[in-house]
C-alpha cells in the first residue's frame, strides 16, 4: 500500500491545539507500528495526536507541561461548559496584538486554573506558529501571530472530550511514566528531537534543556520495558546518534516535510526514524 492509500485508509482525527512536532503528518506511519495492548502510554503527549487516533481501551497521557495537562483536564471534566467558557476569548476583537499581550500578561499572573486553561488555548491559537515557550521565570513569552481569522476549534474539542472518557491525564516526567508501565501496556515516545547535525548536546524544551543523556535514557528504558513484554515505539530524527542508541530496535526510516527558518516557503525533506523495541 502506498503512502496516499495509507492516508486515505487511516482517517485522521485533528487535534484542537497547534503544536510544534505534531504527529499528524506521520500518523499513517505510526499507527501500523503500534502493537496491540490494553493501554496506551504517552510520556510526551504534546497535542495528543497519537492518542486521538488510536483506540486502546485505556490511555495514560502524560507531559511535564503543567499548562497543557491542566487544559486537557478541564476539557475532560467540564466538557461543554468549558467550551462555552472559552468562547469569550475567541471573538474577532481579541484577534489583536494589544489584546493578545494583555491576555498573555493575565495568563502569566493568574492562579485561577480554569482561567489559565482557557487562556492557554487562546494563546496557543493566536501566538506565532502555535509555539509553546517560557522564559526562565516560567512566563509564556511567544509573540502575537497576526492571523487573519481565528476560531474556537469546537468540533475538535468535542472529539477530544469523546476520546478522553478512557484517559488519565498526568503531569509527570518520562522516566517515572515509563517505569510505571505494566504488561499489557504499549508506550509511544515522542521526545524533543535531537539536533539533525548532532552538534548541540543540550537544546531547550520548556524551561530547561533536554540532553543527549536523557535521549539515551529513553532508549535504555525502552529496552528494559521490551524485556518485560512492554513494547515501546519512539520517533526522532534519524542521525548517527539515534542509529546508535536505537540499535537494538526495529528501525523504520521515513521522510517528513519540514519548514526551516521563519519562511514557510523553505520546505525540506528530513529523515526521521520510528524505532520499535519489543
Amino acid at each position: 500500500m502506498n503512502k496516499k492509500n495509507q492516508e486515505e485508509k487511516i482517517k485522521i482525527t485533528q487535534t484542537f491545539l497547534k503544536w510544534a512536532g505534531n504527529k499528524r503528518k506521520i500518523i499513517h506511519e505510526i499507527i501500523p507500528l503500534l502493537p496491540k495492548g490494553k493501554r496506551l502510554i504517552e510520556p510526551f503527549c504534546g497535542s495528543a495526536a497519537v492518542f486521538l487516533n488510536t483506540n486502546y481501551k485505556n490511555n495514560l497521557i502524560a507531559d511535564t507541561n503543567v499548562d497543557l495537562i491542566n487544559l486537557f483536564l478541564h476539557l475532560q471534566t467540564e466538557k461543554q461548559d468549558f467550551i462555552a467558557y472559552c468562547r469569550q476569548f475567541f471573538i474577532s476583537l481579541n484577534n489583536d496584538s494589544e489584546k493578545y499581550y494583555k491576555f498573555r500578561e493575565k495568563f502569566n499572573k493568574t492562579k485561577d486554573k480554569r482561567l489559565r486553561a482557557a487562556l492557554f488555548l487562546y494563546l496557543n491559537k493566536h501566538c506565532f506558529n502555535g509555539l509553546c515557550r517560557y522564559n526562565l521565570k516560567g512566563g509564556f513569552n511567544v509573540p502575537f501571530g497576526r492571523y487573519k481569522t481565528i476560531t474556537l476549534p469546537e468540533d475538535n474539542m468535542n472529539n477530544f472530550i469523546h476520546r478522553s472518557k478512557n484517559a488519565e491525564f498526568l503531569v509527570a516526567d518520562f522516566e517515572s511514566t515509563m517505569r510505571s508501565a505494566k504488561k499489557g501496556d504499549v508506550i509511544y515516545c515522542d521526545p524533543p528531537y535531537v539536533p539533525v547535525n548532532d552538534s548541540n548536546t543540550s537544546f531547550k524544551y520548556e524551561k530547561g534543556g533536554f540532553t543527549m543523556e536523557q535521549q539515551t535514557l529513553i532508549a535504555t528504558l525502552a529496552e528494559e520495558c521490551a524485556q518485560k513484554g512492554i513494547p515501546v515505539l519512539i520517533s526522532n530524527h534519524l542521525t548517527d546518534f539515534t542509529r546508535d542508541i536505537y540499535k537494538n530496535s526495529e528501525m523504520k526510516e521515513i521522510m517528513v516535510q519540514r519548514t526551516i527558518s521563519c519562511n514557510a516557503e523553505k520546505r525540506v525533506k528530513a529523515s526521521e526514524v520510528l524505532a520499535l523495541f519489543q
